[in-house]
Formats: structure tokens, sequence, C-alpha cells
């Protein structure tokens, strides 16, 4: 039952922004009392950031494991784009009416609560396993570096709810972080 109030209060989210969502409203798309939304959240705040939480969790990420640094970042990144583009697009605009300062939450604080614990986790999974192989050391390379390309993207994500577009993951890639992480000599080597 959790799972589809959330949903509701998602929806609800997605047609009637922050602005307009309401407890009452959440219910009533859910068809249910309102009394039992508060018996799980005390406000719309934590219905929001909830809602925000339960998305992230049944949108999951996919790991790319292809043997190729390039073809794992491309892949990872074009996920990243379509399973959060939506999400990222909630969370602009909940944050800029209303919900960071309803519930005091910094905007970093914000992203992480919807992000999850593990942001990056699936980033330095593809790291790892690239400097497992012998293609990148991760004994030189600073954090700056490797979230940059997540960066990026999260950021042109912000400014258009559209995903990216394959050719600015694979600029973002190849031009960028490429030339940044493989030894010298080597390239942006396309697979």
């Amino acid at each position: 039952m959790e799972s589809a109030l959330l949903q509701a209060a998602w929806d609800e989210l997605a047609e009637a922004g922050y602005a307009g969502f309401t407890m009452e409203s959440v219910a009533a798309r859910a068809q249910t009392g309102i009394a039992v939304l508060y018996r799980r959240w005390a406000n719309k705040d934590e219905l929001a950031l909830a809602a925000f939480e339960h998305y992230r969790s049944t949108h999951p990420i996919e790991v790319p494991d292809s043997g190729s640094l390039r073809t794992d970042l491309i892949g990872l990144m074009e996920g990243m784009g379509r399973q959060r583009s939506g999400l990222f697009s909630g969370a602009f605009g909940a944050a800029f009416s209303g919900l960071l300062k309803s519930t005091g939450l910094t905007v970093s604080e914000f992203r992480d609560r919807i992000l999850g614990p593990n942001r990056a986790e699936n980033l330095r999974t593809v790291y790892q396993r690239a400097h497992d192989r012998g293609e990148i050391d991760l004994n030189r390379l600073s954090d700056t570096i490797l979230d940059m390309p997540v960066d990026l993207v999260r950021h042109d994500i912000f400014m258009s709810p559209q995903p990216v577009s394959r050719a600015r993951i694979e600029a973002i890639v190849d031009e960028m972080l490429l030339p940044l992480v493989l030894p010298t000599g080597e390239g942006t080597a396309r697979s």
C-alpha cells in the first residue's frame, strides 16, 4: 500500500508541482483517506521527499560491464540521463517552489536525500573495473576528475528536462574525461 501511496504522491508532484501538492490531493489521487497519509508522513514535505526517494529506488540505473571504460561510462551516463531526467526535473521544480525553504534543507542536502547515500556507487564501480583491467590508475586520479562526467550530465539534466544526447555524453567522455584518466599517449581510444 505504501508503494501505491508514494506513486500517487509522485504523480501528483509531476502534475501539480510542489506548489499545488497537498496531502488532500494525494489522498484523492490514491483514493484513500487523508488519515492514511498522516499515519505515515507528518506533513506534505515528508511525503514529497519520500516520493522522490521512492521514484529513485524504483528506477535504478543499470551499471554496464562491457570491458571498456569508455563504453561503460557512456552506457552509465545514458542510463542516468533516461532514469534521472524525470527525478531531476521534479526535484528542481520542487526546490524552487518552496520545498527547500519549508524543510530547511540546503541544496546539497536535498540532492543527497533524493539521490540516496550511495549516489556515486555506480560510477565508482565502473572506475574500479577499469582500474582492475589496467585501463586507468585510480591512485593518481582525484575525485574531482572522476566526478566530472556525471556532474556535467547532471548539470545538463537540470538545464533541460530532456535526456542528455548521446553526442553530448560521448563528447564529455572522449574530449574531457579520457584525456585526463588514460595513461599518456593512449588518447581516446573509441570502442
